[in-house]
């Protein structure tokens, strides 16, 4: 038998955009078959985009999913491309049971296209309901295998978490004597989830004797980013074929006959864990400013690590011509500062302003005699209302600049530096922000982005002593402590749930550890109203870690 090729089409969709995503289909479909490719497999839920959260609860976009899927069968005929066949992720609908009162209920399924008609349908059966993940409150499950014949090979089908999960479906396949499982996936990016996925991919090939193709979404969906990285691994569990991260690509393999030696296909390039996370940020942000209609970005530029580092992102996600970096000098500013802040709208092309904040905080102070702190969160106000008012006026996004581990002990000021409508660092510890700043610069340096790019980053950013320059001299560590102590109790505390006494079990100082706790418990209204910004870590604020803001239980 000769071999068949298979496409992988690593897309970017956009939820609810059924039309969109359906000339999507159509697109890739079309370069799969030029390709040569028998079978094409798509992402999970590419018709309705994923997550659809609450969507998936509403009839009448039900109705437009499969109203896509009709559509996109006859359109891939009179395109031509009858004779592929294309599964497709879409969301499907299923009685819950044979009963009178029966309900209709969304399901998470996928679609076997060929030949102007609906060849199969496969509801996931596995549901997750843990991290970010809530699919056992909006789908019912599947119950079904789902195998199909392509061209002369028997091809399973299943849905992302089915393979997470032991038992199930991909059990099932042994009895069908399948010669090739495929898997359409959004699995959302975080740091190190990379092997995991091939390492489980490996671990059900050897178990169905066949190789796996396992497709994945790419771009970024409000707090999620998609980072493709789709492959395939043999019936070995060898890895054989993989597409790069964060972009979008079309992966062609060709599958041998079980008694020939399997093919390899191209295989990307790793990413080092820097790199990795920078281009995640990257494409979050750069899928919330498009997929929400925005051109151009605005944000606060203070000289700072933080803001040059957002400043850095943006230019790579949208273009530096379309950030507004707007300096806000108080009379606590230091000359550096105002020069690096300067510096850096150079170097990445911003368009950039000068919007002094002393004549308005003035008239508050004169009018209301404000002090200490409510002083110091009054400079940040003014700062806030100046980017929400050129956002009005000019219909940018407003950038929040705020870190993970400021986020975590609440040094942002609610109506201030926590304005906006996307933090791209919200999930960023300081520690990281620094590397990350530092392997963007050797990036230029490297050619990476662009031949003889200037480092974005101006040195004195990274290296000075970070500082909110609220008041005369201050600095962050004069209360807090060091960013790399801070950031290890912060990764213990919360990413890891470790109580008061394991945290002094690990020989932290009771000093550090009460201050820090209570910093981060007394913080949690505060990252309620924080914008959104990308997970790229196992556990992020937000969707994955869900606490009560009035609760009287203190760890310290």
């Amino acid at each position: 038998m000769a071999l068949t090729r298979i496409a992988l089409a690593q897309v970017d969709t956009c939820v609810g955009d059924v039309d969109a995503n359906a000339r999507l289909v159509l697109e890739w479909s079309r370069r799969a078959a030029q390709a040569g490719a028998a079978l094409v497999v798509f992402p999970e839920m590419t018709l309705a985009g994923y997550p659809v959260e609450d969507l998936a609860l509403r009839a009448s976009f039900r109705r437009a999913a499969e109203a896509a899927v009709q559509r996109t069968a006859a359109d891939l005929v009179e395109a031509g491309l009858g004779d592929l066949t294309v599964v497709v992720g879409t969301i499907g609908e299923r009685l819950t049971s044979t009963e009178p009162d029966a309900q209709v209920r969304p399901t998470n399924q996928a679609v076997v296209l060929h030949r102007g008609q609906v060849l199969a349908r496969y509801d996931k059966h596995h549901l997750p309901n843990y991290g970010v993940f809530d699919e056992r409150r909006i789908f019912v499950p599947g119950e079904d295998t789902c195998v199909v014949d392509v061209a002369g090979r028997r091809v399973g089908v299943v849905i992302c978490e089915d393979i997470w999960q032991d038992g199930g479906p991909v059990s099932q396949m042994d009895e069908h004597d399948i010669d090739l499982l495929v898997v359409p996936n959004g699995s959302p990016y975080e740091e190190g989830k990379g092997h995991v996925r091939t390492e489980l991919a490996a671990r059900r090939a050897r178990e169905v004797d066949a190789p796996v193709v396992y497709v994945n979404l790419v771009g970024g969906q409000d707090d999620l980013v998609f980072d493709g990285g789709s492959f395939v691994v043999g019936a070995d569990g060898e890895l054989l074929a993989s597409a790069p991260q964060f972009v979008e690509h079309l992966l062609l393999w060709d599958l041998a006959d079980a008694d020939e030696p399997a093919a390899h296909g191209p295989v990307a390039a790793p990413l080092s864990e820097d790199e990795e996370v920078y281009r995640a940020l990257v494409t979050g942000l750069a899928g919330y400013v498009r997929k929400n209609g925005f051109r151009s970005v605005t944000l606060g530029l203070s000289g700072g690590i933080d803001s040059a580092l957002v400043a850095a992102i943006a230019a790579d996600a949208i273009g530096g011509q379309n950030v507004v970096g707007v300096s806000m000098p108080s009379v606590y500013s230091s000359d550096h500062s105002k020069d690096d802040a300067a510096d850096l709208a150079k170097r990445i092309g911003a368009d950039y302003r000068v919007q002094a904040i002393r004549p308005f905080v003035d008239v508050f102070e004169s009018e209301m005699g404000l002090q200490g702190v409510a002083a110091e969160n009054l400079q940040a106000r003014m700062r806030g209302v100046i980017l929400m008012a050129l956002s009005n006026a000019e219909g940018h996004l407003v950038l929040a600049t705020g870190n993970k581990s400021e986020l975590a002990v609440g040094y942002s000021t609610i109506y201030g530096d926590a304005v906006g409508g996307y933090a791209p660092l919200k999930d960023v510890d300081k520690s990281r922000v620094w590397a990350l700043a530092r392997w963007r610069n050797d990036a230029a340096r490297d050619g990476v982005f662009s031949p003889d790019e200037l480092p974005p980053i101006p040195e004195s950013s990274i290296t000075k002593p970070p500082s909110a320059e609220l008041r005369p001299g201050q600095v962050d560590q004069d209360s807090l402590p060091p960013y790399d102590l801070l950031d290890e109790v912060l990764d213990a505390y919360v990413e890891h749930a470790e109580g008061r006494p394991e945290l002094l079990a690990r020989g932290y100082d009771p000093a550090v550890v009460d201050k820090v706790l209570s910093l981060v418990d007394r913080a949690e209204w505060k990252r309620r109203q924080y914008p959104l910004g990308p997970k790229v870590t196992a556990l992020a604020f937000g969707r994955d870690r869900r606490l009560p803001v009035t609760t009287r239980w203190r760890e310290a």
